[in-house]
């Protein structure tokens, strides 16, 4: 009679209690995301992470260099990279300036050239004209002004696309450098390969990894 009475109040029992499993199972939310995206945007805020080092932002990074050449190196802490910037960067800029200004004086000698060589104007004009393009301001070299004029035309176009190419280069180097200064390989993190024996009793090679809690996986 015990017995019966036992199984009956076990009965009634078991399904109160799964009942009770399933609401505190409900009860459970799941955070894995909010905490992954909390560090992804710790991470893309430059916040620093668990460890108190600072993490650095490429986005920040690419910002920065896209404004200022250089800022982003600057950013990343990469104080070295700053004169190669500057000096991938300047040289065009500077050839550039300077083909300006030798097309500007070609292209007026070319205007002088044209000119009637028996006015008044003619003569005015004549001395506006660069030294090392008089000879050339006769009217019988139009067609070496015109080409001397069309090639520093040509090195402005070269310049301008090879600063633009190093600007953005400059930004692609600063946002890569944030982006691994994130990456780190523990001291605690070896591999070995050495000869094993197989169970087969072959002789191979394994791969031996050690982690930071000293234990060990090895690969056949």
């Amino acid at each position: 009679m015990k017995n019966v009475f036992f199984v009956i109040a076990l009965i009634l029992i078991l399904p109160m209690l799964a009942l009770s499993q399933q609401k505190d199972s409900l009860i459970v939310k799941d955070t894995t995301g909010k905490i992954e995206a909390s560090s992804k945007v710790m991470k893309a805020r430059g916040w620093r992470d668990s460890t108190g080092k600072r993490t650095f932002s490429p986005r920040k990074a690419a910002i920065y260099s896209a404004v200022l050449p250089g800022l982003g190196q600057i950013y990343n802490k990469k104080y070295w990279k700053v004169p190669i910037v500057y000096a991938a960067i300047g040289i065009p800029v500077y050839t550039f300036f300077d083909n300006k200004t030798w097309y500007n004086r070609t292209r007026y000698a070319l205007k002088v050239a044209e000119m009637d060589h028996t006015t008044q104007e003619y003569t005015d004009a004549l001395a506006d004209v660069h030294s090392s393009l008089l000879p050339l301001v006769d009217g019988t070299k139009t067609n070496s002004l015109l080409n001397y004029r069309n090639e520093f035309r040509k090195n402005m176009d070269y310049s301008i696309l090879f600063t633009l190419l190093f600007w953005g280069l400059n930004v692609v180097d600063a946002t890569v450098d944030a982006h691994l200064k994130g990456f780190n390989v523990s001291d605690n993190l070896a591999m070995q390969v050495r000869p094993a024996i197989l169970p087969n009793q072959a002789i191979g090679v394994s791969i031996l990894f050690k982690f930071a809690d000293n234990r060990s996986k090895a690969i056949p």
